[in-house]
């Protein structure tokens, strides 16, 4: 799966916003996805789920920083991800579904804190995006 360049200009141009506001929207992102998704609440058990824990808020600012290093690398995607990819697949043995539902999570948290700039134009090249970044971290399961 390959982006286009106006989907590329369009992921690095709300990555700079974004960015601005990671640590936030990776702790809501994840929040969201333990309220709607209670099953991926396994992969976490020793974390205070409270909303606004510390915890979560780390964890949080990491996955967007990942998600930063993929944007940022958006023509080698697989070599930004690899060591998350093999560290998801064979020590943490995450079940590959939870990176689509994390992306959806992102999805609605990106429209909640940027609707001007969530254009639908914007949510199918972000979706697009995160498809290509779900599609990479599964690909140790294989």
């Amino acid at each position: 799966m390959s982006l286009t360049t106006n989907e590329r200009t369009i992921i690095l141009a709300m990555w700079d916003k974004i960015a601005t506001e990671s640590e936030e929207i990776g702790r809501e992102t994840l929040d969201r996805l333990l309220t709607v998704f209670p099953q991926a609440k396994t992969y976490f058990p020793h974390f205070d789920m409270n909303s606004r824990s510390a915890q979560l808020r780390a964890h949080g600012a990491k996955v967007m920083s990942a998600i930063g290093d993929a944007a940022k690398n958006i023509d080698n995607v697989s070599g930004a991800l690899a060591r998350l990819s093999e560290m998801h697949a064979y020590i943490l043995r995450v079940d590959p579904v939870n990176f689509k539902l994390l992306s959806h999570c992102l999805l609605v948290t990106l429209a909640t804190h940027f609707p001007a700039d969530f254009t639908a134009e914007a949510h199918e090249a972000w979706d697009k995006f995160m498809s290509l970044v779900s599609s990479v971290l599964t690909e140790k399961y294989r």
